[in-house]
C-alpha cells in the first residue's frame, strides 16, 4: 500500500513519543498490559528486519537516527511511486531501513490492537481512524534520576546521554514525518510524567482514547 492509503480497521493503536527518561516505555509496557495487548519497542526492529530479509543489525545501528535530509526526498519519492516488500532492492539501506520498520507497523496495526514506541509510528499510521498519539515529557530532575539509575552514571553523564538521544529522537523524527518532534500540534495528547506518574499516565491515556473514539463516532 502506498502511504496515503489505509485498510479499514477496528483496533485501537496507541502511539507513543517519549523523551528520554520520561519513562515512555515503561508507560507503554504498562498501557499494553492494562489493554491486554501487545506492546512494540524494539520489537519493531526485528520484525521488520524478518519481514524485509535485511539484518537486524542494520536496524539496530540506525534506530532512530537520521543520516541526512536527502534522505527525506528519497522516502517522499518512493510513497508516490508506490513500493512493495520486493521493491527494497534498488534503495539506499538507509531507505530500506526506514520503510521496512513503516511496512512492519501498518502490518502490526491491521492485526490487531496494540500500542507502539517511537519510530515514528503515529506517522506511519496517521491515516488509521482507530489511533490515538500520545507524547510523554518529565520534568528534567525526575529524568536524570531515571537515567542515573537505569545507566549507573552520575547526573553529569546522565544529561549527556538525555541530550543526545532527544537530539537524535528529534532529527529522525522531523526528518521523516512531515511533523515536529514534542511540538503539541504533532500529537493528540501530551503528558507529563513527573505530574501523573506512569499508573496515572496510563489513566489519562485510557481515559482520552474513550473520549477520541466516542468523539469520532458522532461527528
Amino acid at each position: 500500500m502506498q502511504k496515503g492509503e489505509c485498510r479499514m480497521t477496528n483496533n485501537l493503536i496507541i502511539t507513543i513519543g517519549r523523551q528520554c527518561g520520561s519513562g515512555g516505555k515503561m508507560i507503554g509496557e504498562l498501557l499494553a498490559e492494562k489493554m491486554g495487548v501487545k506492546c512494540y519497542d524494539k520489537e519493531l526492529l526485528s520484525m521488520a528486519a524478518k519481514h524485509s530479509g535485511l539484518c537486524e543489525e542494520l536496524f539496530e545501528k540506525h534506530d532512530e537516527r537520521p543520516t541526512s535530509s536527502f534522505l527525506y526526498s528519497l522516502v517522499m519519492d518512493s510513497y508516490s511511486m508506490g513500493y512493495t516488500a520486493s521493491g527494497y532492492s534498488d534503495m539506499p539501506i538507509n531507505h530500506k531501513i526506514f520503510l521496512a520498520q513503516f511496512d512492519t507497523i501498518k502490518k502490526l496495526a491491521e492485526e490487531a490492537s496494540c500500542v507502539m514506541v517511537g519510530r515514528c509510528a503515529d506517522y506511519a499510521l496517521e491515516d488509521y481512524p482507530n489511533v490515538v498519539s500520545v507524547f510523554i515529557t518529565a520534568n528534567d530532575d525526575d529524568k536524570l534520576k531515571r537515567l542515573q539509575d537505569l545507566y549507573k552514571v552520575d547526573a553529569s553523564k546522565a544529561k549527556d546521554i538525555m541530550i543526545k538521544t532527544d537530539k537524535q529522537r528529534a532529527s529522525y523524527y522531523n526528518y521523516y514525518s512531515n511533523k515536529k518532534w514534542s511540538d503539541p500540534r504533532s500529537y493528540d495528547l501530551c503528558l507529563n510524567s513527573s505530574v501523573t506518574g506512569p499508573e496515572g499516565a496510563v489513566d489519562v491515556i485510557l481515559n482520552f482514547a474513550k473520549v477520541k473514539q466516542t468523539w469520532r463516532k458522532q461527528k
